[in-house]
């Protein structure tokens, strides 16, 4: 059967010779990191994909620091991992799926919806005492349709509009303190999109790393949700990436498909009219 969700490492080494598994390692303070760290040891078989050069398309200015590629640019992407219709991807970084999950997310957003997070990541696949490798794989390009998306994508305006909405939620998955506005590491402007909540992405996982039960993940989305649809939830965090783990999270509580603000919070201060709020959750 396809995995959707998660993948254990246990579950992963039986099928791993089924798979086309994905590196996915990256550091937003040093975008060399997860490329080096590959060079030296990755799961035996997995191709390398780079945050910045293969998962995000160009910057101008105003589209946010990881523009979404075309999803033709994603079908292509994938097909040169060796990716086809039917086939099994699984993706992997160091972050407990913090990274991972963007590629996750464009594999639904293009159809192809058998694509899953190892759980606990490369951390996990290492301490459960599985093989790593230093070799670099060159697959056969596979052949890949793009289908009906599995995953939603809404631009600045949607986003706003769900915020102003009593029945609509936006979640930013960024740190509380960027949520609240009190730091800025990265972004020109500090604090939210008003209305928006927070839920920090790291929300999802146990202290190991790995993901909380989906009951008890259903169970606190339930909570934030308080009686308004998940069909109406709208994902943001700093660009657009961490906000798949929430995405992810959701899908694997069980709950119906929820929207993903591309641009998010750095394509949201690249226009000054945008309104700008600090503060905790309202």
């Amino acid at each position: 059967m396809p995995w959707k969700t998660l993948i254990s490492p246990d579950e992963l080494a039986r099928a791993i010779d089924h798979c086309v598994v994905v590196d996915c390692r990256h550091d937003l303070a040093d975008p060399a990191a997860g490329r080096t760290a590959y060079r030296a040891a990755h799961i035996p078989g997995a191709r390398f994909v780079d945050m910045d050069g293969d998962l995000s398309a160009a910057k101008n200015g105003r589209n946010g620091r990881h523009p979404l590629p075309t999803q033709e640019a994603v079908r292509a992407l994938l097909e040169s991992l060796g990716l086809s219709d039917g086939g099994q991807l699984v993706v992997y970084d160091d972050a407990s799926g913090g990274m991972a999950g963007r590629l996750w997310w464009m594999a639904r957003w293009i159809g192809h919806d058998a694509a899953a997070v190892l759980d606990g990541g490369y951390r996990a696949w290492v301490a459960a005492g599985y093989p790593t490798s230093a070799d670099h794989p060159s697959p056969q390009p596979g052949r890949l349709t793009v289908r009906a998306a599995q995953a939603l994508l809404v631009d600045a305006g949607e986003t706003a509009r769900a915020a102003a909405s009593a029945q609509r939620i936006v979640l930013d998955a960024r740190s509380a303190e960027r949520y609240r506005g009190e730091v800025e590491p990265i972004d020109p402007v500090a604090g939210h999109i008003p209305g928006a909540l927070n839920r920090p992405w790291p929300s999802n996982l146990r202290p190991d790393g790995r993901f909380k039960p989906a009951a008890v993940l259903r169970a606190e989305f339930d909570a934030l949700l308080a009686g308004r649809p998940a069909s109406g939830v709208v994902h943001q965090c700093g660009s657009g990436v961490s906000a798949c783990h929430n995405v992810l999270a959701m899908v694997h509580a069980g709950l119906p498909a929820t929207a993903l603000y591309g641009g998010s919070w750095s394509e949201w201060v690249a226009d000054p009219v945008r309104p700008v709020a600090t503060g905790a959750n309202p």
